[in-house]
């Protein structure tokens, strides 16, 4: 994939998929319970990655400044993004090197409007902290019905993005930035009777939130053509070797699930 021929042409999604462990996507996906995503995943499969981090604010500071998740395979991966600096080992010749301090700032540099809807709380705007990574943005939003509390909040979120998309010129190109927040801890809510956060509940959640998915796409294709970049940023433990959360160095933190692909 060239981007120096995407960038410009295309509109651009990020879907961050807030806390999604790879081992539950990739189970999930191979069952046929996620129909919409695995309709789009080249293959029907996610790919392997493993996360520059392991929790949100560290992984999207990277994620802002070229630093996609790693395909977790040996050798020297070139990227999609680079902000220009000198040493780059991963910069190759499809890779869009923006003069920009991170990538948001280099899309609009390039003509780009940027958009963010917020899920988990480092993109909440309520404190200083909460602005950091909404602030990036030209546009961004977050109410409590976007949130980790909220059990429609995938809903609420794709609705909003649809509402911005139709409002906008299909001329203007458009960087769409999505923190699915459903994943992320409380998720109990998604499977009838749970009492307590599990991977089953994860897995209940990955699929809710499969389902709300079709009108963003919809969206992107009544635009014309979009390049989409789906992944987690970091995966959560259930007991793992005593580990439960994020922020540690466990497999299952470190190892996420990514796709990128590009709606006509």
């Amino acid at each position: 994939m060239d981007m120096n021929q995407v960038v410009g042409s295309h509109d651009l999604l990020f879907l961050t998929l807030d806390t999604l462990r790879h081992d539950v996507a990739t189970q999930l996906a191979a069952s046929g319970r996620l129909p919409n995503l695995a309709a789009l995943l080249p293959g029907g499969q996610w790919e392997e990655r493993h996360s520059p981090a392991s929790f949100t604010y560290a992984a999207h500071h990277a994620f802002f400044a070229g630093f996609l998740p790693t395909p977790a395979r040996p050798g020297r991966h070139p990227r999609l993004f680079a902000m220009r600096f000198e040493g780059s080992e991963t910069t190759g010749q499809g890779t869009c090197v923006l003069d920009a301090p991170d990538l948001v700032t280099g899309l609009a540099g390039r003509g780009y409007h940027t958009v963010c809807i917020g899920g988990v709380g480092f993109f909440n705007k309520l404190n200083p902290l909460g602005n950091v990574l909404p602030g990036l943005f030209a546009e961004s939003h977050w109410a409590p019905e976007l949130g980790v509390r909220e059990p429609r909040s995938t809903e609420h979120q794709v609705a909003l993005a649809v509402r911005r998309l139709d409002a906008l010129p299909r001329a203007q190109r458009v960087f769409l930035f999505i923190n699915i927040s459903a994943l992320h801890q409380p998720n109990r809510h998604y499977l009838p009777g749970a009492s307590e956060d599990s991977r089953e509940t994860h897995a209940a959640a990955l699929e809710y939130v499969d389902s709300q998915l079709p009108p963003l796409f919809a969206a992107l294709r009544r635009r014309g053509p979009a390049f989409c970049i789906v992944c987690s940023d970091h995966g959560t433990a259930y007991g793992e070797d005593g580990y439960n959360g994020h922020r540690v160095g466990h497999p299952v933190v470190w190892t996420v699930p990514y796709a990128e692909f590009t709606l006509p």
